[in-house]
């Protein structure tokens, strides 16, 4: 039974650790700051807007769906059933404004960065293969003049400058090997 506890606490500990929980424990704390940030924008800037059409608080727009919809003074208890629309209203333009600045400033700039970084990689990955179909021509001209050298000036492939290189028209005079 403690083995068990054990390696339940081992997954914890792990799962703790692992960066993922880090990355989303940040994202929170950051998230929560921003939510700030915009309630201040629609407070301070969006309700005044639309209170230039009538009153200045979404909070206070509301219908009745039964009854007079009035407040009793004396127990505060409200008469009819009311429905705030405008803390609806309030909340979903919070949630626009917090997408489209989610979007426009991290997820669109962020897009734009990967694309590019994968076409530079796309980029050297071709350079890349490049350089090793040519490094693989000059490997294979080299080893047909080394071939060439050995046999007497008759290089063995058809390939690219195949009748060309040292030892490939000198014969068995050519090159440092028959000198020996």
């Amino acid at each position: 039974m403690s083995e068990k506890k054990v390696s339940l606490l081992e997954g914890f500990k792990a799962f703790l650790t692992r960066g993922n929980v880090i990355d989303l424990a940040v994202a929170v704390v950051i998230g929560a700051a921003f939510t700030n940030i915009v309630n201040a924008v629609v407070k301070g800037v969006i309700n005044p807007l639309v209170g230039a059409f009538g009153t200045q608080d979404l909070d206070s727009y509301s219908s009745c769906l039964q009854g007079p919809c009035t407040t009793d003074p004396k127990t505060g208890e409200m008469d009819g059933i009311e429905i705030l629309w405008g803390s609806v209203l309030s909340a979903a333009l919070s949630f626009l404004i917090t997408a489209a600045v989610v979007y426009f400033l991290m997820v669109l700039p962020m897009a734009k960065y990967l694309a590019r970084r994968a076409a530079l990689q796309a980029a050297k990955e071709g350079v890349q293969e490049t350089l090793e179909v040519s490094e693989l021509e000059v490997l294979k001209e080299i080893r047909d003049a080394l071939v060439a050298q050995r046999t007497g000036g008759v290089p063995c492939s058809d390939g690219p400058g195949s009748g060309e290189g040292p030892g490939a028209a000198g014969g068995e005079g050519a090159g440092p090997r028959a000198a020996r």
